[in-house]
């Protein structure tokens, strides 16, 4: 299946740094025309670099870039407000007792002042900003959920992750994405934490959105969830026609934040 094969070579890459296009043919059984357009889309995400004869991972050819890097100081602290409001509205929805799950991602760490004033709240997670934000406080019982780091998001992979969440009775979840749209649902950039994102979204437990409007209309290279499969989404800006009509046909809550 392409989504698996895209994900282990990413995990290939993680351990072996690169490989050739033959070793990889040879691993998955399959043509060189298979393999050079999963390559392709692995290139296009960012993911890899084709070297002679084979690929690696990007992050290993460059330095890594801190988001928003080239974007001005203005720009930069208009964008990091729009994503607390959102964390702010999030974290309303947050009730006294709650077993809540919080996503890796630059939206979701955001909401760990939000949840300040909540009793009793129980955060389960893999991303590492979260846990570091909430070790300085002893407001909030943390459940870690260990892993294998992967450095890109800062955030726990692996079978271990999914082995931690079957033990607890999570009541929402706070999901983050890449890129949403209408046609390609919510998706992730990441092979690694596709298996994750995708337990979460087969959990009962309600399931909220995070994703501010330069989102919209994108889509990065595995989808993992339809939006129909969201039970809110939380956005800076009103949403445009087509997802206002879509969400509700669907049932889904539509919260925009005050930013």
């Amino acid at each position: 299946m392409k989504i698996n094969r895209l994900r282990k070579i990413h995990e290939l890459l993680e351990e072996k740094k690169s490989i050739s296009i033959n070793d990889l043919c040879d691993i998955f059984e399959v043509s060189k025309n298979t393999i050079r357009r999963d390559i392709a889309e692995l290139e296009k995400n960012g993911i890899i670099k084709k070297v002679y004869g084979g690929i690696v991972l990007r992050e290993q050819e460059t330095k890594p870039v801190q988001p928003e890097a080239e974007v001005s100081t203005a720009q930069t602290d208009s964008h990091k407000l729009h994503k607390q409001k959102i964390a702010q509205m999030a974290a309303n929805l947050v009730e006294d007792d709650d077993v809540i799950y919080i996503d890796s991602g630059t939206t979701t760490m955001h909401m760990m002042p939000y949840l300040e004033d909540k009793h009793n709240i129980t955060i389960v997670t893999a991303s590492i900003h979260v846990i570091n934000i909430a070790a300085d406080s002893a407001k909030f019982n943390i459940i870690a959920t260990g892993g294998t780091i992967y450095a890109p998001t800062k955030a726990f992979v692996g079978p271990s992750v999914i082995n931690c969440l079957k033990d607890y009775n999570i009541s929402k979840i706070f999901l983050a994405s890449t890129g949403i749209s209408i046609e390609k649902g919510a998706t992730t950039a990441s092979p690694l934490e596709y298996d994750i994102k995708r337990y979460l979204v087969d959990n009962p437990a309600k399931k909220i959105l995070m994703v501010d409007s330069t989102k919209l209309d994108s889509a990065s290279l595995i989808t993992f969830c339809n939006l129909s499969e969201i039970d809110c989404i939380v956005v800076d800006k009103d949403l445009p026609p087509k997802y206002m009509d879509y969400f509700s046909e669907n049932k889904t809550d539509v919260i925009v934040s005050e930013a």
